[in-house]
């Protein structure tokens, strides 16, 4: 039986939905098939599709990555404690359910500031009775309210924890700047998980559709996302294409490689030596 662990308020008078202009949450969310999108998006996404026509399976990659880190971070790493940042629309397999599956008493926290996510919060507050999830309205370059948030939600981060940024980063200009208070905050066997549009020709009109459309969107080198990780140490296979990092050995048939390289993605742990500093 799942019960909501942690209420959020009623969606606030301010937070309005503007079906007029695509949104990322709702972009993506209809890449990966669900329905929570209008005339907008569906408009932007056959013009994201044209300039690449392997968007569709990418973030159903990158999607399948995720779930693979956080069984790792569960059953191999330890770690019982997630700030999922970006988290978009809930759907299939969501951290909080794969983390669950395999510890019961995982807490984790959802963060991202779009009001379509906001209007579906509820949704993704359920939990075994054993752990704990929360959703915070926020935005990712706001480090300081998250943590805090994150901390009443119930997350200790005097203990290990993992901080996921999947397919956000690229949204931010200055991604760095994004990441860092975040590491300097996490104890040290903690880990960072990143997934990030790579900066090829063949996503040049993605990106440029993006900036068009909404004004974000940055392609990064892989040097670059590396650099993301700061002094945390990469878990092999290190920076990866997304069906290369620790591909599922159940699979019958292997990924499929239409999309590889499009986005690298990785997952790091904080070393005891790196210490700790506070935003």
């Amino acid at each position: 039986m799942s019960v909501p662990s942690v209420q959020v308020p009623d969606e606030p008078p301010e937070a309005v939905i503007d079906t007029t202009v695509p949104s990322i949450a709702r972009v993506y969310d209809l890449l990966l098939g669900g329905k929570d999108n209008y005339a907008s998006d569906r408009v932007f996404a056959e013009e994201l599709a044209e300039s690449n026509p392997h968007l569709g399976r990418l973030v159903r990659d990158n999607r399948t990555f995720v779930g693979r880190a956080v069984r790792y971070l569960v059953q191999e790493a330890g770690v019982r404690q997630f700030l999922d940042v970006g988290t978009g629309l809930p759907t299939a397999d969501n951290v909080h359910e794969v983390a669950q599956r395999a510890r019961p008493d995982a807490r984790v926290v959802y963060v991202d500031n779009d009001p379509v996510v906001l209007t579906h919060a509820r949704a993704l507050l359920t939990s075994t009775p054993q752990g704990r999830t929360a959703y915070i309205d926020a935005d990712a370059h706001d480090a300081a309210t998250i943590l805090d948030q994150a901390s009443r939600a119930g997350l200790d981060f005097d203990q290990p924890a993992a901080v996921l940024f999947a397919a956000i980063l690229h949204f931010c200009v200055d991604a760095e700047a994004v990441v860092t208070p975040f590491r300097d905050a996490l104890a040290p066997g903690s880990h960072l998980v990143i997934s990030h549009a790579a900066d090829r020709p063949d996503m040049a009109g993605v990106a440029a559709a993006y900036q068009q459309a909404m004004q974000v969107g940055t392609l990064r080198s892989p040097e670059q996302i590396e650099g993301l990780f700061g002094g945390f140490e990469l878990v092999p296979p290190g920076l990866a294409a997304l069906p290369d990092w620790r591909p599922d050995p159940t699979g019958a048939a292997g990924p499929d490689r239409s999309a590889a390289g499009l986005f690298l993605a990785g997952v790091a742990r904080k070393p005891a030596s790196a210490g700790r500093g506070w935003v």
